[in-house]
């Protein structure tokens, strides 16, 4: 079963780059790393010689005597059975964070063997790159971070590649969709919250049309994450901590105030306590942080409050699965789930942002007594993206940001239909795919 990626389109750019430099795709565990450089390989290349450092567990030994490319081609042309050709083969090193030395050989692709195109992808290289010994080849890779699918890339999934050229264009144009295929889009927006962009979950969903099934698949997915907090870590205190702030990311969201609250993962806990094992799970890509703009002003990096931030899971299955949230009570958005509805639809917008190639921040006012959800920039601008779980829209926090910072314009993203009034564009919950920054 072909799943369209995103990233496609990137490994074509980077494969005819004439810069072209050895690529690390990096990204959580199962996003589809390995199935979308692979599937890449066999369409654009004549071969492709696969290393795994997982699997393999004596290829490491290969990179400990000598990483010079001209020592290690031959070597590895016979592990693979391939006939290794510049320009022609793909080179795939898979799991990489697990020979740092394997690692440190790109640096010897880029300087003396550019003309071999390889690729190396790591489940949990962010990781990897902060151990103290670790060396990274700055400035001789090129980089790319995959994410698991985004609603775009699930719609596709689905077979609604018309859908998908009907959004962009009401997008485009501020003109609402038909009332019959906005309605059916709403439930293919509900039906990715409880099915997630993990490629398997969704391949599992495609075959079987079975949540119970997804659920079983997020559920071992959720079982390897915690594994790997025991397998990358030294410290039992440091794992315990990672887990307990891993867990509590859903109750983090059904609070009223969203922002992150150390209190909540166990009383009386502080900063200083916590903070590596957030940094541990954003490191590798599990979850984000979004921080408070303490002033509207560019670059927003410049003004964030380091100290004011929120936390979102790095996708919605997982997330609905960590709480044991039922498919059928996401599908039909059932009353209980009011508290819990509000923080799941800001951790969906801001993950999709994030997808875009955005990097937002939130505001909220001297008082704590509004708040408006993200700030994006779009085309040299800061935009404001206010975010309505349902189809009531009225917020007295966007008023008050539009009449401090005078934006633009407003993004709404809710229920209702694509519009533009009153200087707000109204964005449907399934389109948040759209907003991206196009210059």
């Amino acid at each position: 079963m072909y799943l369209y990626r995103k990233v496609s389109a990137y490994l074509e750019h980077w494969k005819a780059d004439k810069y072209r430099k050895p690529l690390i795709i990096q990204g959580a565990r199962q996003v589809g790393k390995t199935y979308a450089v692979l599937e890449f390989g066999k369409m654009n290349y004549d071969n492709v010689a696969y290393f795994n450092f997982q699997t393999n567990t004596t290829l490491a030994a290969t990179f400990e005597e000598n990483i010079s490319p001209s020592y290690l081609l031959p070597l590895l042309s016979h592990i693979s059975g391939q006939t290794i050709t510049k320009g022609k083969t793909l080179i795939v090193f898979d799991e990489i964070q697990l020979c740092e030395r394997a690692v440190t050989s790109l640096k010897y692709f880029c300087e003396e063997a550019p003309e071999y195109h390889v690729i190396a992808a790591g489940s949990l290289l962010g990781v990897a790159v902060n151990r103290e010994k670790f060396a990274f080849p700055v400035g001789k890779v090129d980089r790319y971070t995959m994410y698991p699918m985004d609603m775009e890339e699930f719609l596709l999934a689905m077979g609604e590649e018309d859908l998908v050229k009907q959004i962009y264009d009401c997008y485009r144009k501020n003109a609402p969709m038909p009332a019959a295929l906005h309605e059916a889009a709403l439930k293919l927006y509900r039906r990715y919250l409880a099915i997630g962009g993990m490629p398997e979950a969704v391949a599992r969903y495609l075959d079987t049309e079975d949540f119970t099934q997804v659920r079983h698949v997020l559920e071992t997915v959720q079982m390897d994450y915690l594994d790997d907090m025991s397998k990358y870590q030294e410290s039992a205190n440091e794992i315990k901590k990672t887990r307990l702030a891993y867990g509590t990311v859903a109750v983090q969201l059904s609070k009223k105030n969203t922002r992150f609250q150390y209190k909540i993962i166990k009383t009386g806990a502080r900063a200083a306590e916590y903070e590596n094992a957030i940094e541990w799970l954003a490191s590798a890509n599990l979850i984000f942080r979004i921080w408070r703009a303490g002033q509207v002003l560019k670059p927003l990096e410049n003004y964030k409050d380091i100290d004011d931030f929120k936390i979102y899971l790095s996708d919605m299955g997982l997330l609905c699965a960590q709480k044991d949230i039922r498919a059928e009570d996401i599908l039909y958005m059932e009353e209980e789930l009011t508290d819990f509805k509000g923080g799941m639809t800001e951790n969906y917008v801001g993950i999709q942002l994030i997808r875009s190639g955005l990097r937002p921040y939130f505001w909220r006012n001297e008082k704590g007594t509004q708040e408006v959800d993200f700030i994006v920039p779009l085309q040299g601008r800061l935009i404001p993206v206010e975010v309505k779980s349902g189809s009531h829209v009225g917020s007295t926090s966007l008023r008050e940001y539009v009449k401090r910072y005078a934006p633009l314009y407003s993004i709404r993203v809710s229920e209702k239909n694509f519009g533009f009034d009153n200087n707000v564009k109204s964005v449907p919950l399934y389109a948040v795919f759209c907003i991206k920054d196009t210059n």
